[in-house]
């Protein structure tokens, strides 16, 4: 609505195949983010709190009948990988690919699999742990590894080229080989509510930073002429959401779709290749309410709430953090723009009216309803050209 217009197309809308995505894990129906990836990594169902473990802490027993990620078994395969995400590089989304942990607080022993993991490309930020306590990071933070232990120096010791920019990103040429980016202390973005971004001065993406679809172009060439395994996350659609930011998840939204028309450019270059879009939950539960000029929707408005109370937010706020202004869409195919709000039914991951889609080899799978777990299974199929247990 706010990019094309309600009769538009973005990115996302040209990906040809569509499932509803079936979320539930082995405990809750809503899952975490970190049982949502190992569901996703492993292809079997995970608990609340698993990190690329199962009920007894061990990685779980994949469809393949090993004890290793859709990402692992790539890489024993020969198969180059690669990992991104908007966030910090412990973020679960990516990181329980390469990585199973006790919890997903472990920040210190995540970062450190991650670097040991021998993944090709990790694009992210966290910058203040893979650096030891009292040092001071590119980003101006210091780290905060108490086990002493510098990860960016391992990395180069590993034959990782590191860079912390932009410009140093671009720089680098198509055959750099393994390659680590750390892009910001801890997330690349700011996700907080929009008062509190206001008060302090901040964006809610640190402009300085690679956006995900730069990451993922990135990523690409890097990994691009030879079969690959690649994980993208845009983690600001998920924590803005949680903190009930309409402004910031929009803009997220936005390069989250920003880094699927890379994809899909991709993918229509190289018909070969899978291109699977999907996600855990529906952080925040937020939906949109149409202003038509009722009665009602001045209060709506003045007080930042529905009639039952629910919060709602618009494209800016007075400083009490009532809406001052709705948010305006694109025209519609009549030339007519319309005014909306977002409406917030939760700081919490939900479940239901989760769409997977994709495009390009074997997409033609993701229809009807989609399990978390058959990530695992058309990924496995996909990468090597059968069924788990067939190839």
């Amino acid at each position: 609505m706010l990019l094309a217009g309600p009769d538009g197309d973005i990115h996302w809308d040209r990906l040809p195949h569509t499932a509803i995505y079936r979320g539930h894990a082995e405990d809750v129906l809503t899952p975490s983010s970190n049982a949502g990836a190992t569901m996703h990594a492993y292809g079997v169902k995970a608990p609340h709190e698993a990190f690329g473990t199962d009920s007894s802490g061990r990685p779980p027993l994949a469809p393949s009948g090993h004890r290793r990620s859709i990402l692992q078994e790539a890489r024993v395969r020969g198969i180059a990988t690669g990992l991104v995400n908007s966030g910090h590089a412990n973020e679960p989304g990516t990181a329980v690919f390469a990585v199973s942990a006790a919890s997903r607080d472990d920040s210190e022993e995540i970062v450190a699999g991650l670097v040991a993991s021998g993944v090709d490309v990790m694009l992210a930020g966290g910058e203040v742990d893979f650096l030891p306590e009292g040092m001071t990071g590119r980003h101006g933070q210091p780290g905060r590894r108490r086990d002493g232990r510098n990860l960016v120096a391992e990395a180069e010791a590993a034959g990782y080229r590191v860079v912390f920019t932009r410009d140093e990103l671009a720089a680098l040429p198509d055959d750099a080989g393994k390659v680590l980016g750390i892009f910001a202390a801890h997330h690349t973005f700011n996700d907080r509510p929009e008062q509190d971004l206001e008060k302090a001065g901040f964006a809610p993406y640190d402009p300085a930073a690679p956006t995900v679809a730069e990451m993922t172009a990135a990523a690409l060439r890097f990994l691009g002429g030879r079969q690959f395994l690649l994980i993208v996350e845009e983690e600001g659609t998920d924590n803005f959401s949680n903190c009930n930011n309409a402004v910031g998840m929009l803009e997220a939204l936005r390069r989250a779709d920003e880094g699927l028309g890379v994809a899909f450019s991709f993918v229509e270059k190289h018909p070969d290749t899978l291109l699977l879009s999907c996600a855990d939950s529906d952080a925040g539960m937020p939906d949109v309410v149409g202003l038509r000029g009722a009665d009602y929707e001045e209060k709506m408005l003045r007080t930042g709430r529905d009639i039952n109370g629910a919060p709602i937010d618009g494209a800016e706020f007075t400083a009490e953090g009532g809406v001052a202004k709705p948010f305006v869409s694109a025209p519609d195919r009549a030339g007519r723009t319309h005014e909306f709000v977002v409406i917030w039914g939760s700081v919490l991951d939900a479940g239901g009216g989760i769409a997977a889609r994709a495009a390009g080899l074997n997409a033609g799978e993701v229809r009807g309803s989609f399990d978390n777990t058959r990530v695992y299974d058309l990924l496995y199929r996909t990468l090597f050209g059968g069924a788990p247990g067939e190839s």
